[in-house]
């Protein structure tokens, strides 16, 4: 038996949580709902939907439970499409299948934004442990011997990756350069990632 009904649900009340079994999908009518996904690094916002985008299609398309917990950011009126349902309407307005899968692609770009920047965290996070573990202490800070390959080496990076988690080091006065050698005026500031004026 095909299944669709519109549901209306009040700011800050959850919809369903990660783990849940996954029946239906929903299309946001009004409002907008936040999907937050729990891991061992802790919560993290995976999407902000709003009128017109789908979600939670990933439990039914695929089978298996809830991946995320979403919640209504504010007041929200939602379709709401048993799986049955939401195969007949995709099979039988395939324009609709269409929208849908665009809207996954944008969502799947934006995460891949996302994963992106954290792997420039992480080589930024991995450079300063080397950094900081290399660094020989002097009277105007410390000396960090070697080249950006071998230090990229040592911290196991790309030389292009070590480069790209340098530059921002640099910028921020964390790091100097200075006659072709790496200086850190405060290794202090630089484990706390904060500049030595700050």
């Amino acid at each position: 038996m095909l299944s669709a009904c519109e549901r209306t649900v009040a700011a800050g009340e959850r919809l369903f949580e990660a783990g849940d079994a996954g029946r239906s999908v929903f299309v946001v009518r009004s409002g907008e709902i936040e999907l937050v996904r729990s891991g061992p690094g802790g919560s993290c916002v995976v999407a902000r939907v709003g009128p017109g985008e789908p979600f939670a299609e990933q439990a039914v398309t695929l089978g298996g439970r809830r991946t995320t917990t979403a919640t209504a950011l504010s007041d929200a009126r939602l379709l709401e499409l048993d799986a049955d349902a939401f195969d007949a309407m995709c099979r039988a307005r395939p324009e609709i299948a269409l929208r849908w899968i665009g809207a996954l692609a944008a969502r799947l770009d934006e995460l891949e934004d996302v994963v992106a920047a954290r792997a420039v965290d992480d080589a930024a996070s991995t450079l300063v442990q080397t950094l900081l573990r290399l660094a020989e202490p002097g009277e105007d800070g410390a000396r960090i011997p070697g080249t950006l390959r071998s230090i990229a080496a040592e911290a196991e990076l790309t030389p292009l990756d070590a480069y790209r988690a340098l530059h921002p080091l640099l910028e921020r006065r964390l790091v100097r350069l200075v006659d072709d050698v790496l200086q850190a005026p405060d290794l202090d500031a630089l484990k706390r990632g904060l500049p030595p004026d700050a």
